[in-house]
């Protein structure tokens, strides 16, 4: 998983204002749903994992019922007032264990890739197996070591959110392993500021890797880049679904 941030967590202070700088969720809750109507029309339950702050979740409420799972709390309190129809659960990704199967599982906005090594991956894999339904789907996304490289090549970016700037920057991926820095400037009262860091570790593979590692439990159905082509080494991210054998 991503390395712990100076205060010994992850996203503790970056679940403050999550929402207002990531990408738009709409298009990928569109997919998502596209791809079960697709291949799984009458999937009833789906289990997200990495689920933050819930924002993907409460796009697929038309699914049927919904669990996600996250290893920090406070992205989990963001989830719980966003969709109370959730059930939300405080566990890692790689080790989680329910006792129950889901028809589809999602892990998506680059969520693997914050696991940093690839027997976490395949863990994270055998754990899909074991909680989806016979034929059930898998749908996720990574990033690319192209993405990582080329996020590494840009000068430190600035985003406003509500009682806070955010400072980002990517280091140099080595042999896949990068780390995504925030800083998290927050205005105070009285003119004053307050800064935190948190590191994120991001792990990026071949797709030869990971399409190998999932072949033997899994059945391909589709794969393809960020604008809907078949993906390359120059791809930034890309898109899988999978069917549990």
């Amino acid at each position: 998983m991503s390395p712990s941030a100076p205060d010994g967590r992850t996203y503790a202070r970056f679940a403050r204002v999550y929402d207002a700088v990531m990408d738009d969720p709409r298009p990928k809750i569109a997919r998502l749903l596209a791809l079960v109507e697709r291949y799984h029309p009458s999937a009833a339950s789906l289990l997200e994992l990495g689920c933050g702050t819930g924002t993907m979740l409460d796009g697929l409420a038309s699914v049927g019922r919904l669990t996600g799972i996250d290893r920090s709390p406070e992205m989990l309190a963001s989830a719980a007032s966003k969709i109370p129809a959730a059930r939300l659960i405080e566990a890692d990704i790689t080790t989680f264990d329910l006792g129950e199967r889901f028809d589809v599982v999602i892990c998506v906005f680059d969520t693997l890739n914050h696991v940093t090594s690839f027997a976490g991956w395949e863990a994270l894999f055998e754990r899909v197996h074991a909680h989806l339904t016979n034929r059930g789907l898998f749908i996720f996304d990574v990033n690319t070591v192209a993405k990582l490289r080329g996020l590494a090549a840009f000068e430190p970016w600035f985003l406003e959110a509500p009682g806070a700037t955010v400072v980002q920057n990517v280091d140099e991926p080595v042999d896949g392993l990068s780390t995504w820095n925030v800083w998290i400037v927050e205005h105070c009262e009285g003119g004053e500021y307050a800064g935190h860091h948190e590191p994120i570790g991001e792990l990026a593979v071949s797709l030869e890797q990971i399409e190998a590692a999932l072949t033997v439990e899994f059945i391909l159905l589709e794969t393809h880049d960020e604008l809907g082509g078949p993906p390359d080494e120059h791809s930034e991210r890309v898109h899988y679904a999978w069917r549990r054998r």
